[in-house]
């Protein structure tokens, strides 16, 4: 099986500072959803894991979560996409599970529910926090430029091996010419 694990907010969608709260606020990255048609029409499976503090923090519900997914959910569907199924961390920064990134939690529940090893696995994010995640579950850190991606590569603490694409769109096209 051909499986790719994508983050959400900052590699397929525009992140916000004050979080994304419903889905009138989810505005997809340009080519971000077509990249993810590219991929699906390839015959990849694709994941996202995405961590949502904003339940445990009161901003949203999970009703509200399912909703943003169901935003795009619809919206690849429009472009020939689809999404495998959603991973998705509910807690706060500190409340110790083992689910948050950078924690593996999310991947190796992945792992375990789609029966592969990682090992052969890209887990695509904008953030250390996603690359972090992606080599402590034993998956390959792929960096995207968009939403906290250059910010994250200026920082130079990129795990070894990282691969770093412009954007969604740049890495699909790599792997699914």
């Amino acid at each position: 099986m051909k499986l790719v694990i994508l983050d959400r907010d900052g590699t397929i969608n525009h992140d916000s500072d004050k979080y994304i709260k419903s889905p009138e606020e989810f505005r997809p990255i340009k080519g971000s959803l077509e990249a993810i048609a590219r991929l699906t029409q390839a015959d990849y499976r694709v994941v996202v894991v995405t961590n949502q503090s904003g339940i445990a923090r009161g901003l949203f519900d999970a009703h509200t979560l399912f909703a943003i997914h169901d935003t795009l959910i619809r919206a690849l569907a429009q472009v020939g996409g689809r999404i495998d199924a959603f991973f998705f961390c509910p807690h706060a920064p500190d409340a110790g599970c083992e689910c948050r990134e950078p924690r593996p939690g999310m991947l190796i529940e992945v792992a375990r529910r789609f029966n592969v090893s990682l090992d052969a696995v890209d887990m695509v994010g904008d953030a250390q926090r996603d690359l972090e995640a992606a080599t402590a579950a034993g998956a390959r850190p792929v960096l995207v430029l968009t939403g906290n991606g250059a910010e994250t590569r200026a920082k130079g603490r990129l795990p070894r091996g990282t691969r770093v694409f412009p954007d969604l769109a740049a890495y699909a096209e790599h792997l699914a010419p």
